[in-house]
């Protein structure tokens, strides 16, 4: 290999083609409402490449549904208690919910979305928006409009469907609401248990799963707003012998539901109608799915529900969001940009990975040590109060030793202790960033109880188990030194254990036998220990402040010469002392997160940063296919074995896929650096509006255009394809590289910090935001089409100090904050 030269930037992604309001990709969908929504429209023949969703919760119930109807419904927990069914088949994309539509003259059947029943002479369209969905169809003369959302609390699905007579004539339809019970995880378990009946009350179908230990108390419940005239809960009745959601013999011409309820069926929930509509006459049918504690609660929401103006109930959640995501909203040059940042990513952030948990590739319903500890520090500016409450949350799952639960359900306490090495480390970090960006330092004192358990055998990789709350508790502030203490342990070459994995879970056999090293882990405990020592010296802890800043200058040292590999940093070290991520390797001879937290981290040599930066935009960036990798080459067949990462194919997600969180920390780093041109080339490329553009990338892309994809493979014959959507930590990331990195903003407590490095074909952007009662606009401008350098800055018309942090006022007012960038 030769050293590695920057080239050139090509002309184009620095500067995105603008997408107007609404632009159709290969006549599938495209945005709409300013980026706000995403529509979709389908022939009766066409079907998207993969199930795209829309997950759509609030903090303890939800549900996701495809743009073709399908989808599960969940309350408390996404993967333990399941009301319907949740399925990952790609290919099938069963549903376990639906409306049906007959004609009780004709006989005809149909549902107002694309699944179960397709009708291949009809279009279908689905609108995906922030906090809901709507499908729309016409057929056999009849429009149909199905909303679905859920209130801002309350856990409860409602499903409005609008019914239009458009035939000339008078007709006569029924209509059912159909859903499959699992009460929760896995149907087929849970089934043989679930014992429905009617409630005397509301003349709704309750269900109860007594075998769920968590949920066994709670009512289910399905209603059509009191509407209904017709039920069972027997799921075979509906489907018919041999018949399956697409085909219900049940419902069948003629065909009337025998109310059968009780234990021992096929669990469903079947509620029916009968309308008559004059020509012209629209009317809409209700439906409520949901859970309660009780039989009480669940009829005080049916009750509450009922009566309720579900017009206004939907207009509170659209406001929730707006609220929200309207926190910080930024127009730039890239129209694609600005619609994942101002919309898409902050939704996917706390809908999917905060409040749901879930997506279609796994439903995991639990909580990741270090997976959301990242993804609220995406929410300090919008919803500090989340954010404070999940670091909360994760302190309480640290054993008295130091180390944490990798995982968690929530419901429970049931998790995983492993030897995983850096989970320890985003604590400090993440309370590091929130205390600096809300200045709620009162958050340290807080007092959290520890958890206890069996501590690891030597030869114990993992263990799965309940702990106990432990009697022991300590304040915020000290459950976090104890985790950076219980982080200091180093191996052969002064760097830290990498354990069973570090961030890349699937290189799990590196360090197996307790000897092996990450340099990786070396540039993040580095970055953690510093900022964290600056959280002591305000907490009054010098003690703690110097030690960890010692520990870090250790780190630095070793970090520069065994991390060094002489273009490159090396990934890690094996328990024998092999190195990984050198120019001799046949496999893994280049890792990106080693560049990139260099850099971030502040800690390697300037020099040598920049010819690491080099090399990663060399060897891992693939402008031709959009793509930046996470490693290259891929394991295939490893002389050493790396651990489980060698499972997935070559380009398939960790193993030599791009990774787009790993992804998105090298546009950071290239901001770092100054480099705005790369750091927006990389956002552009990242960015999955760009991936879907055009009717060759929709086919090869596949998957969502509006949500971040965790990965996209890059080896025939998938080069392009995206891979995990939805659940994913890269959208915080991607949502902080856009608006801290490339477009400087950095808000600490009061002050607001100003260093954009933004692509130098921009003319300028600007940022609107929110600071308590007061409304800010940031106009910049950039006359000499330079990456970074304020060179002056007003506010409000009176002159700043050019780059100087500049003072917010809760005054309720509009103020404007005027910034030039120039060499």
């Amino acid at each position: 290999l030769t050293r590695p030269t920057r080239r050139p930037l090509p002309a184009g992604p620095a500067v995105a083609t603008p997408l107007p309001a609404l632009e159709f990709f290969n006549g599938i969908g495209g945005f709409a409402d300013h980026g706000r929504d995403y529509l979709t429209v389908l022939d009766g023949d066409r079907t998207t490449p993969a199930p795209w969703l829309n997950v759509i919760a609030n903090p303890a119930f939800g549900f996701q549904v495809s743009a073709e109807g399908s989808g599960f419904t969940w309350a408390g927990n996404s993967q333990q208690n399941q009301l319907t069914p949740w399925s990952n088949d790609p290919v099938c994309d069963p549903p376990g919910e639906a409306f049906y539509i007959r004609d009780d003259d004709s006989g005809d059947l149909w549902t107002p979305t694309a699944l179960p029943i397709r009708n291949t002479a009809t279009q279908y369209t689905a609108r995906h928006g922030q906090g809901f969905s709507r499908f729309e169809t016409s057929a056999f003369g009849i429009t149909l409009a199905l909303e679905m959302y859920v209130p801002v609390t309350d856990p409860i699905k409602i499903s409005r469907l609008r019914i239009t007579n458009t035939s000339g004539r008078t007709r006569l339809l029924s209509v059912t609401a159909y859903a499959e019970w699992v009460l929760g995880r896995g149907r087929s378990a849970n089934a043989p248990h679930i014992v429905t009946e009617i409630d005397a009350m509301t003349g709704s179908i309750f269900a109860r799963n007594r075998w769920n230990d968590a949920y066994g108390n709670h009512v289910a419940f399905a209603d059509l707003s009191g509407q209904q005239t017709a039920f069972t809960a027997d799921r075979t009745e509906i489907l018919g012998r041999d018949g399956s959601m697409a085909r219900p013999g049940g419902l069948e011409a003629g065909m009337r539901l025998s109310g059968r309820v009780g234990a021992g069926l096929d669990p469903c929930a079947a509620l029916q109608v009968q309308i008559r509509l004059e020509p012209g006459e629209s009317t809409e049918i209700t439906g409520f799915l949901g859970q309660a504690a009780s039989v009480d609660e669940a009829q005080a929401l049916l009750a509450k529900y009922r009566v309720a103006d579900l017009e206004g109930v939907l207009v509170a959640v659209k406001q929730q969001w707006d609220d929200i995501l309207g926190t910080i909203a930024i127009t730039t040059p890239d129209r694609a940009l600005d619609i994942m940042v101002n919309r898409w990513l902050p939704y996917q952030t706390l809908a999917c990975r905060v409040w749901a948990r879930t997506g279609f590739y796994q439903s995991s319903g639990a909580y990741g040590f270090r997976d959301q500890l990242q993804d609220v520090m995406a929410l300090c500016v919008a919803r500090p109060d989340i954010a404070r409450t999940h670091l909360l949350r994760a302190a309480g799952r640290q054993f008295t030793e130091g180390d944490v639960q990798h995982w968690w359900l929530p419901e429970t306490g049931l998790g995983i202790r492993t030897r995983v090495s850096d989970d320890r480390g985003w604590l400090a970090y993440a309370i590091a960033h929130y205390v600096e960006v809300t200045g709620d330092a009162a958050v340290l004192d807080e007092v959290v109880p520890f958890i206890s358990g069996p501590v690891l055998a030597p030869d114990q990789a993992s263990a799965f188990f309940l702990p106990i709350v432990s009697p022991r508790s300590a304040t915020l502030f000290d459950h976090a030194a104890l985790a950076l203490d219980a982080s200091l342990a180093t191996g052969r070459h002064g760097l830290p254990l990498i354990g069973t994995g570090d961030w890349n879970d699937g290189m799990d056999a590196i360090g197996a036998g307790g000897e092996g090293e990450s340099i990786w882990l070396g540039w993040f405990l580095h970055t953690a220990l510093t900022d964290f020592a600056e959280v002591a010296d305000c907490h009054q802890r010098p003690d703690k402040a110097e030690g960890w800043r010692q520990h870090a200058a250790s780190l630095r040292t070793a970090l520069d010469t065994a991390g060094w590999d002489g273009d490159w940093y090396r990934r890690a070290y094996f328990d024998n002392g092999t190195a990984l991520g050198s120019v001799g390797d046949r496999e893994c001879r280049i890792d990106s997160i080693a560049q990139s937290w260099a850099v971030i981290s502040g800690a390697g040599e300037p020099a040598r940063a920049d010819r690491a930066m080099a090399a990663l935009d060399k060897y891992l960036v693939r402008r031709d296919d959009n793509l930046v990798l996470l490693f290259e080459p891929p394991f295939d067949k490893p002389v050493r074995d790396p651990g489980y990462i060698k499972g997935y194919p070559p380009g398939v997600r960790e193993n030599g896929g791009q990774y787009t969180h790993a992804a998105a920390w090298a546009a950071f780093a290239f901001a770092r650096q100054g480099d705005g041109d790369r750091a927006g080339e990389l956002l552009a490329m990242l960015n999955p509006v760009r991936h879907a553009d055009t009717p060759g990338g929709v086919n090869r892309y596949r998957v969502e255009p509006y949500v971040i994809a965790a990965d996209v493979y890059s080896h025939p014959p998938h080069v392009g394809r995206g891979g995990w959507t939805w659940y994913t930590g890269s959208a915080a990331w991607m949502s902080r590289v856009a608006v801290e990195a490339l477009l400087g903003y950095g808000l600490k407590s009061n002050f607001l910090h100003l260093d954009p490095c933004i692509p130098r074909a921009w003319p300028g952007f600007e940022i609107a935001f929110r600071y308590r009662s007061s409304r800010y606009r940031i106009v910049v401008d950039s006359p000499q089409s330079v990456c970074r350098g304020v060179t002056s800055a007003t506010l409000d018309g009176t002159a700043l100090v050019p780059g100087a942090p500049i003072l917010l006022v809760d005054d309720g007012a509009l103020h404007e904050i005027k910034v030039t960038l120039g060499a």
